[in-house]
């Protein structure tokens, strides 16, 4: 923080809400009055005029120091000042919009009053763009004298050129992808910006003139060489960052230069590209300008700062910094009221300050404090009191903090100091008079709701309670129970231990059942549907008969799947966020139903599925998958390329150490320590990501497992064509290095294509590839899926079986019969779509009708 703070010489705060950046502001004599004026521009389409003339330094503005201020209803992007009117060497204005150029006169009417002159803008000329304007620049390109052309950068990379109120020519910039910062050196003839690339460009004006035009970038490669030469550029420099800004100063005493401040540098270049000087900043600039130094052969620089600092530098060396009251968007040095360089700053907010740089610190002065007297009496006795806490919070504190965690139920029991007036002793066995019984108070406190809580008291023998068992009703969240027991000395015989204790068991609310999921099954059963208080009874409340059609789960992991029964129809849905989600609780349904009805002697019991193969989201688990297996590839490059360099380093290093003449490490220590940061931080990625692979896997499992059960039960598969599906998407029990799920799976499904779901005998004929390697993308592997499914739903049978001309001649069991060829088996399903499959007993060469999906059947039918 710098101990001088710019001196405010004049201060306002433009509008309300409305926001300006780096060429919303300008500093000329827009009135060719002879006195520099204050132009500013915001995107919210208001354009003032400022004559700042405060009585003393630090006035903020005052009604007469505002000449005009005029809403033009678009954004203004930016304002520049300049000869852009034909037949007069007088200032004009110059606004650019969006869609559109303007140049107004800015004239003043003198009144019959005290403050009575007004100002007033007349539009001279305006031009429609038809493309989207970034920014723009002026000057007397070509050499003209007494007048200014103005060109303009647009978004898609194109320079448009304006000879005053004409339009002259339009040029793509080669290579263009984003807009950067514009400038016009007069001394080159050349316009100049920063790509992109992230380098310096410059091209001149005359190549410009005699390329060929954009307005026939539509035309035959021909007449693209009969009417221009191609852009080139003159030359170009690297900057290897990103320029906020760039500026060229022609000043008498110095050699015309280009300036180009960067994200992380300042830089000074030559007029043919070579860097002059440049400076490595260490903080992060907002804007910047060039002025005239007062010594010969430098110039200074005006640098802000998001710190909301300003520094100025006389080529490299920085020569002041003064704090900003804000962060500046723009900068400028003008002539106001006969005070040469005062610092015109503008905020993004609307700050505009005009400030100069002064010598006076504001240094911060502790506030006086208001003396009393001290009690010393009092402060011992506080002193005391502090350390006898501290000293006994250091005896009970253990190694580790004990973490407070709430709990759902809190039981509390609460020994009476007394013994009972009157005994509660019963069928006590003592020998004596009279026996003693003491009370326990027992408190039940619950946060949450708690089914049926049963409390139990406990005390060792001989000892006894009045009531050994509790039964409450329902505990609301925050709510309690009190009970009161009382213990005795049921036996004859002394005890062995004087504690007992209290254990509450209870019960909490089921998940709760959600209509709304991302995934839903319909399995349909040939049997009218069963209450789930029969075949789910250990996850049903017996009581509770809304659960006997509907029945939530929640996984531990946090995930919930939902389970509905029909009520008019012999069907069950299962639904979930995630698609991995449904096949435990789809496997556990039709193995307690199959059991069910075994039980029952039921032997012709069925499930069937007719909605549609959930193939999208499953590719959607096979793309991620992918994705980490790739990643793990690359992670362990990096991770071989770093420790390789590391070793080099090290062996370097020791060499240096070994010599006898000790060498100088060239900053091999630094290197060594950045390589080492770079491994570790490239372990720790790899290992996030194989834990993220590993869940990946897990889930692409569970997926498949459910698809597996699907097709099954779609196609009505036997128990031998399971366990071939099976082998063929379930290969590996996890993923290696050597070899991954995707390709696996991919030759397994090809296999079965090129044999017993082959449409003719060229395609048993196609050989199979013998190495296993990891492919590019899953393109393939679900091309194969898809293509799979569709030969399953036109009659194919799987089979192991080699001998194929059986399977060409006919369905043999467990074979398969030749497909015809016909147009629709060209017609593969889209990847990016649910598919949708007929049924196998349906004919191949009619249009095929979709199965019932989920959520027609949700509409069908509401269980």
């Amino acid at each position: 923080m710098s101990l001088f703070k710019a001196r405010d010489w004049w201060s306002t705060i433009l509008g309300e809400k409305e926001e300006f950046d780096q060429g919303c502001l300008c500093v000329a004599d827009v009135d060719n009055s002879g006195q520099d004026k204050i132009i500013v521009g915001s995107y919210m389409g208001y354009l003032r005029i400022f004559n700042p003339h405060p009585v003393k330094p630090g006035d903020g503005g005052q009604p007469e120091d505002l000449l005009l201020e005029v809403q033009l209803r678009e954004p203004i992007l930016q304002v520049e000042v300049g000869k852009f009117v034909s037949g007069t060497e007088g200032l004009h204005l110059a606004v650019l919009h969006c869609r559109k150029l303007c140049v107004y006169a800015v004239s003043e009417t003198l009144g019959n009053v005290e403050h009575g002159n007004q100002y007033q803008i007349k539009l001279m000329y305006e031009h429609n763009l038809q493309r989207a304007a970034c920014n723009m620049t002026y000057g007397p390109f070509g050499g003209v004298k007494g007048r200014d052309l103005i060109c303009i950068q647009s978004m898609d990379g194109m320079l448009m050129l304006f000879e005053q109120e004409s339009y002259a020519f339009g040029r793509f910039l080669p290579g263009f992808l984003l807009p950067g910062p514009l400038t016009y050196s007069s001394r080159t003839d050349s316009f100049i910006t920063v790509s992109s690339c992230r380098q310096v460009e410059s091209y001149k004006y005359q190549v410009l003139a005699f390329a060929t035009d954009a307005d026939e970038r539509q035309e035959t490669e021909q007449a693209k060489l009969s009417s221009g030469k191609r852009l080139v550029v003159d030359w170009v420099l690297n900057l290897g960052e990103q320029a906020l800004d760039i500026c060229v100063v022609s000043f008498n005493q110095a050699v015309s230069s280009v300036f180009v401040l960067g994200e992380r540098n300042f830089f000074c270049l030559k007029d043919n590209g070579q860097i002059r000087f440049m400076k490595k900043l260490d903080y992060s600039p907002s804007c910047f300008i060039p002025y005239c130094s007062v010594k010969e052969g430098t110039i200074n620089t005006l640098i802000g700062t998001h710190s909301k600092m300003l520094n100025v530098y006389q080529d490299v060396t920085l020569k002041w910094a003064t704090q900003l009251p804000h962060v500046p968007v723009a900068v400028k040095v003008a002539n106001l009221q006969n005070l040469k360089g005062v610092i015109v700053t503008l905020s993004d907010t609307g700050h505009l300050q005009c400030s100069y740089l002064g010598t006076d610190p504001s240094l911060f002065q502790a506030p006086r404090v208001e003396s009393r007297e001290l009690n010393q009496e009092e402060f011992d006795a506080e002193m005391k009191e502090l350390q006898k806490i501290i000293k006994e919070a250091t005896k009970t504190q253990d190694i580790l903090p004990k973490s407070e965690k709430t709990r759902d139920v809190i039981v509390t029991a609460e020994v009476s100091p007394d013994l009972d007036a009157e005994s509660q002793a019963i069928d006590s066995e003592v020998k004596a008079e009279a026996v003693p019984s003491v009370t326990v108070k027992i408190t039940i406190q619950s946060r949450v709701t708690a089914k049926k809580p049963n409390l139990e008291v406990c005390v060792q023998a001989p000892l006894a309670v009045t009531c050994e068992q509790f039964v409450f009703d329902d505990l609301e969240p925050d709510s309690s129970e009190t009970v009161v027991v009382s213990v005795f000395l049921k036996r004859n015989f002394s005890p062995s231990e004087l504690e007992g204790n209290c254990v509450l068991s209870y019960g909490t609310p089921t998940a709760q059942p959600s209509k709304a999921a991302n995934h839903k099954i319909t399995i349909d059963t040939n049997k009218p549907p069963i209450s789930f208080l029969t075949i789910f009874p250990d996850f049903v409340d017996p009581s509770e008969d809304d659960q006997a059609n509907v029945l939530g789960f929640q996984f531990l992991t946090g995930s919930k799947a939902t389970l509905l029964a029909s009520k008019t129809s012999q069907r069950y849905r299962i639904q979930s966020d995630q698609l991995e989600d449904l096949w435990l609780i789809t496997k556990e349904l039709r193995l307690r139903l199959e059991e069910h009805f075994k039980k029952q002697n039921c032997k012709d019991f069925a499930c069937t599925f007719s909605g549609s193969i959930p193939l999208q989201e499953y590719f959607e688990l096979i793309d991620r998958h992918f994705e980490l297996r790739l990643n793990e590839e690359k992670l362990q490059e990096l991770l071989s390329q770093r420790a390789a360099q590391f070793r080099a380093i090290e062996r370097r290093l020791l060499t240096r150490f070994k010599d006898k003449t000790p060498a100088p490490l060239q900053h091999l220590d630094t290197l060594l320590e950045g390589t080492f940061r770079e491994v570790i931080a490239l372990a720790d990625a790899a290992g996030e990501n194989q834990a993220n692979l590993f869940q990946a896997f897990t889930k692409l499992k569970s997926a498949t497992h459910l698809v597996i059960m699907l097709i099954s039960l779609w196609q009505k598969l036997s128990t031998d064509q399971v366990a071939i599906l099976e082998a063929t998407f379930l290969p590996l029990a996890e993923d290696t290095k050597e070899m991954g799920w995707e390709e696996t799976v991919d030759a397994a499904i090809s296999y079965l294509l090129r044999t017993c779901l082959s449409k003719s005998s060229k395609e048993q004929a196609l050989s199979l590839s013998s190495q296993l390697c990891m492919p590019k993308d899953t393109s393939r592997l679900k091309k194969n899926i898809t293509l799979f499914c569709d030969r399953l739903a036109k009659g194919g049978r799987l089979s192991l079986s080699t001998d194929s001309a059986t399977q060409q001649a006919a369905v043999v069991p467990g074979g398969c019969a030749t497909i015809a060829e016909s147009d629709s088996e060209e017609r593969t399903v889209t990847l990016g779509s649910t598919a949708m499959f007929p049924h196998h007993g349906q004919t191949t060469k009619q249009k095929s009708k979709p199965g019932l999906s989920g959520d027609a059947a949700e509409e069908a039918e509401e269980p």
